[in-house]
């Protein structure tokens, strides 16, 4: 959402935190079984907010999951 809300790309949300696109993408459909705390710092950064932020699930993005 964050990503989206700057109308990044995940190339560009990759590029901006210095990860790959592929770390973005499986961090996006719930998919890491484990985050490194440097990346999870470098796309905080990127995104400009506190990486305990990005740890919090959001609603809807609960009940998205749960229909997989």
């Amino acid at each position: 959402m964050l990503r989206d809300a700057k109308g990044w790309t995940q190339r560009e949300l990759a590029e901006a935190a210095n990860v790959r696109i592929a770390t973005v993408s499986r961090i996006e459909n719930h998919m890491p079984q484990t985050i490194d705390l440097a990346v999870l710092d470098r796309l905080a950064t990127a995104l400009g907010v506190d990486p305990g932020f990005l740890l919090v699930r959001v609603k809807d993005q609960v009940r998205k999951s749960a229909r997989r």
